[in-house]
């Protein structure tokens, strides 16, 4: 169901609620302010935007359907689209649309967003601007600035969280099983933040450089302080996406050389294992023939048979040490 709210540029006034068909008389009796169509139904939506308005109708068209990040300036009134946050996600973007028609800003939206709700919070306040300065192009200044106010917020958030992760990767006092994918997710996040901002940032470009004189030179001024701030978004992300990956890399680099290290270890012992294995081995064949229940050899009669066996061990056991020890198996390698 549409809900519409308007704002008649008063200062310290709030949005009232109204409806399609009242619109044109409070248009009528105030210069100028703002109108915000929440959730609109299509049929009287667009009755009222194309007939009783005189909008072009692509840009009603726009209202209605998937558009793309642009401006346009028609004969009587202008027109943007750029997305801006959903309330309802962190990172989820919906098209906002925009006319800007003899001092109205007409705003068409889909979802609740919390850039609206900070721009209504400016214009409601009694320090809003309002001499000489309630015009269309000053009030989408404001609404354009709230919406990039709302993803240095989320990019603040997004730092704070990069500087966790760095800080984990680098903890050698824990281990954390979940560091790579939050890596992973923080990336992707920083992506899709990007796929958002980068096109504001080039409608607000768009803004400043049209030859069809979007932005008003009482206004300029404005714009540019504002493009300042969407493009230091658009770097910062850049950055973000550059830090995000780089200790993503750096924990993978440590991993693979825990790994290493926790393999040579375990080939050491391997080592160590097999050369006691080999000296043993022969020795043990000594034991069991002579320990059979068996004259053979002339073993078992003498007091000597035990000290004779014993150093027959004792001499296999070295002769495979001298010769582990010169292969370099033991004692480091020789040359």
């Amino acid at each position: 169901m549409t809900r519409v709210r308007v704002h008649t540029g008063k200062a310290g006034a709030d949005m009232e609620d109204s409806t399609l068909a009242d619109l044109p008389n409070i248009m009528s009796e105030n210069s100028g302010g703002w109108i915000d169509i929440f959730q609109p139904d299509e049929e009287p939506t667009r009755n009222f935007l194309q007939q009783k308005m005189g909008f072009h109708h692509l840009a009603v068209d726009d209202c209605f359907e998937e558009p793309a990040s642009r401006n346009f300036v028609y004969e009587n009134h202008k027109f943007t689209t750029f997305k801006a946050r959903d309330a309802d996600r962190e990172l989820d973007t919906e098209y906002l649309r925009s006319f800007l028609h003899e001092g109205w800003l007409i705003t068409i939206r889909h979802a609740h967003m919390p850039g609206i709700a900070e721009f209504r919070k400016r214009i409601s306040s009694k320090n809003f601007m309002t001499d000489g300065m309630m015009k269309t192009e000053y009030l989408l200044y404001q609404l354009l600035d709230s919406v990039a106010d709302d993803w240095m917020k989320v990019l603040s958030r997004h730092s704070d969280r990069l500087d966790e992760l760095e800080d984990q990767v680098f903890d050698p006092r824990q281990k954390y099983p979940h560091l790579l994918e939050d890596l992973h997710e923080i990336k992707g996040e920083l992506r899709e933040i990007a796929k958002s901002t980068t096109p504001l940032d080039d409608v607000i470009q768009g803004m400043l450089h049209s030859t069809d004189g979007f932005v008003t030179e009482e206004t300029d001024l404005y714009y540019r302080d504002l493009a300042d701030l969407t493009h230091s978004i658009v770097t910062r992300i850049e950055n973000y996406s550059s830090g995000a990956a780089s200790t993503r890399d750096t924990y993978i680099s440590q991993t693979s050389m825990r790994l290493a290290e926790s393999q040579a270890e375990t080939a050491e012992v391997m080592r160590l294992l097999t050369i006691i294995a080999t000296i043993m081995l022969p020795i043990t064949a000594v034991a069991s023939i002579f320990g059979m229940n068996v004259q053979s050899f002339g073993a078992g009669t003498g007091p000597v048979d035990l000290t004779a066996i014993l150093a027959l061990m004792a001499g296999i056991g070295g002769g495979l040490l001298m010769w582990l020890y010169f292969k370099g198996y033991i004692g480091g390698e020789r040359n």
